[in-house]
């Protein structure tokens, strides 16, 4: 949660989130900013206001002022010790009153550590970051796609469908890269937004960072040393990070949308879709999810349309976020299969990937054979084209060629010889990559 060492001003068309010039500027109440500061020094036995400014990401300035406030209230005391490897900085700590303050305040919520954000002061920020306000242009969103071979007119489609920020829903045949789409989608977008390590609503607070969602995350340093009131270069309270990606599949349930209330530590967690704001939600393998994909999309009727997302506190209190988020559906099944008119009205693009051409599979193919260091044989290879693919009406699929190469690849280092294409190795890689329909005997 604390940062760990300063970084230069971040390179990137989002306006950054002004670092708070005074205790008022953060948004919180006073008496909330004290607790959580009592509590952090209560559970990490911090003593000095450097150490405790980047835990409760604050800068030192604002950080002695909660100091001194506390001192007032008779809440800390110093302790008349100096810290000469740290500058020669006062040590500080709780009295019997501060710490029983920190005590009553942990029994109603665990939480410490980073201030957190008012929800009002986020959404203006996920106005100057929103996912909707991204332009790709044709070389940009190839560049995400990276090594994939895709059809042109998949990429005419896709272009103008990432740039609205709408919805979009990926359909088609399995095996032939509609994840891998999305998580080019994704590389595509580039740029970097600001995260809140958490928010704040009617005095709740809200983790929403997450490492495991937010990745390549950097974040600002005070210095202790500038003569500036503050020196950094965005408010400590969030973490500067590539655009969120937040991939689901089977495992979805409808529960995992809503906020995630830990009765024990009294606190809540962000979900997922509030952690994708201004990135991308991607709903993988719809259809085999616990839920029919279509309560699912109805799930997602209110915040697809209007832009904002209705949560709940564990009170009943309901409130709106925004809904800064492309959402990405991809799915085997034809979408006629799974949903009914309206609910394919409110997905705004429609785009079907389909196994690719015969000369886009044999560039594949070869790519692939390329990369994994696999030497082509054209003998085994015209027995693969006029042999195999045939008895299955040459049906070609994007993951195929992986497949195949890795299969022979797995029989050459196992016999010890040098990896080798031949039309034995392709027949034993087909015979793994298809089940014959045949009786099993009891």
């Amino acid at each position: 949660m604390n940062a760990e060492a300063p970084v230069s001003a971040p390179v990137s068309g989002v306006q950054p989130p002004p670092s708070p010039r005074s205790l008022a500027e953060t948004g919180l109440s006073t008496v909330m900013m004290r607790d959580i500061f009592l509590k952090t020094m209560f559970r990490t036995n911090q003593d000095q206001v450097s150490v405790l400014a980047k835990a409760i990401c604050l800068s030192v300035p604002l950080t002695q002022e909660l100091m001194d406030l506390c001192r007032t209230q008779k809440l800390v005391t110093a302790t008349g010790t100096m810290h000469a490897t740290a500058g020669n900085e006062m040590g500080y700590e709780l009295t019997d009153a501060g710490k029983a303050r920190a005590l009553d305040s942990l029994s109603q919520s665990e939480y410490y550590g980073a201030m957190p954000v008012p929800l009002a002061d986020y959404q203006v920020q996920i106005k100057r970051q929103s996912v909707r306000d991204i332009r790709l242009n044709r070389e940009q969103l190839l560049s995400g796609m990276g090594h994939l071979i895709l059809p042109p007119d998949l990429i005419d489609n896709l272009g103008p469908a990432v740039t609205s920020g709408r919805s979009i829903l990926l359909y088609g045949p399995p095996g032939n890269g509609k994840s891998s789409i999305s998580h080019g989608i994704r590389a595509a977008l580039g740029d970097k937004v600001y995260v809140p390590r958490a928010i704040e609503y009617s005095g709740q607070i809200i983790s929403v960072y997450d490492p495991i969602v937010h990745s390549a995350a950097e974040t600002a340093v005070d210095d202790p040393n500038s003569l500036r009131r503050t020196s950094n270069k965005f408010d400590n309270r969030y973490v500067y990070c590539e655009r969120p990606s937040v991939i689901t599949g089977g495992e979805l349930s409808l529960d995992m949308l809503d906020l995630k209330y830990n009765p024990t530590a009294r606190t809540y967690q962000a979900p997922l879709q509030l952690k994708a704001t201004g990135g991308i939600f991607i709903i993988d393998d719809l259809g085999r999810q616990a839920e029919p994909p279509q309560k699912i999309v109805n799930r997602w009727i209110v915040p697809l349309e209007e832009s904002r997302d209705i949560l709940a506190l564990q009170s009943g209190e309901k409130f709106t976020v925004p809904f800064d988020t492309l959402v990405i559906f991809s799915t085997n099944f034809h979408p006629n299969q799974i949903f009914d008119g309206a609910a394919l009205r409110r997905i705004f693009f429609k785009i079907k990937i389909d196994g690719p051409s015969q000369e886009n599979f044999l560039k594949i193919f070869a790519m692939v054979a390329r990369k994994k260091k696999m030497p082509l044989d054209e003998t085994a290879l015209m027995h693969l084209m006029k042999v195999r693919f045939p008895t299955i009406a040459n049906n070609y699929a994007n993951y195929q060629p992986v497949f195949m190469i890795d299969q022979m690849i797995a029989v050459c280092e196992f016999e010890n010889i040098p990896y080798q294409m031949t039309p034995e190795l392709i027949d034993r890689a087909w015979g793994n990559m298809f089940v014959r329909q045949e009786e099993i005997s009891h």
